[in-house]
């Protein structure tokens, strides 16, 4: 125990040195987890809406889509997508593989957000938009969905924040985003606790940024509500 030196947990050296490189990678991090995420949300809504319906040939495949990428890790849809498809002659670069298997994955849980958020407003809401003959789209547009998305902010920005933490998958399938390039610096000075804990330092510090801009966002979406 007396030999034990703190430059064995934590080399400052070796962290602000790697730093730049690493730091790069975090740029990829981002744009795939923000780019993910309005996919995401784009395409939960549309499976969301399908979920809700009354057609069972709507909301049957809309109940499968969801079971299947809940139930699917995440790492699995990057392998078929990368390692998969060029076997049916579907070749992608992996950092088109990584935002679409990880949107695609994450779409199951906006849908449900989304369905559940949406499930929340009141039924008045509905009938008075038809009191005024709005359309079923004017009434999503103009009355649901603004109040549903008071409602889903919070869970939103748990599910974004498990995007971001979950491109590090992506290093599998070579995206040179920050745990990647991390891994890199590793095989080089073989300090892989120093690296793997500055690698956890920087993706707390981004969550912790999404953590204050989303409460930010709900004082905003909440100052008119009366309680």
């Amino acid at each position: 125990m007396s030999d034990f030196k703190w430059e064995y947990l934590f080399n400052i050296e070796v962290a602000i040195e790697a730093l730049p490189f690493i730091l790069e990678g975090a740029w990829y991090t981002l744009l795939i987890a923000i780019v993910s995420m309005l996919l995401a949300l784009f395409l939960g809504l549309f499976v969301a809406l399908a979920r809700m319906n009354k057609l069972t040939l709507l909301s049957f495949p809309a109940r499968l889509f969801i079971s299947f990428m809940r139930g699917t890790p995440l790492l699995v849809i990057l392998f078929i997508l990368y390692f998969g498809f060029p076997m049916i002659g579907i070749d992608m670069q992996p950092l088109t593989a990584a935002i679409i298997g990880i949107s695609i994955h994450f779409s199951a849980y906006t849908a449900e957000v989304i369905r559940s958020a949406i499930s929340s407003v009141a039924k008045g809401q509905w009938e008075a938009a038809e009191t005024l003959r709005m359309t079923y789209w004017q009434t999503m547009r103009r009355i649901i969905l603004p109040q549903g998305t008071r409602i889903a902010l919070p869970p939103l920005s748990s599910i974004f924040m498990d995007i971001i933490k979950g491109t590090s998958l992506a290093m599998v399938i070579t995206v040179s985003e920050m745990f990647y390039r991390a891994k890199v610096v590793v095989g080089q000075t073989y300090e892989s606790l120093t690296l793997y804990i500055l690698v956890a330092l920087i993706y707390w510090a981004i969550c912790s940024v999404v953590t204050v801009l989303q409460d930010y966002l709900e004082k905003k979406a909440n100052r008119y509500v009366v309680t």
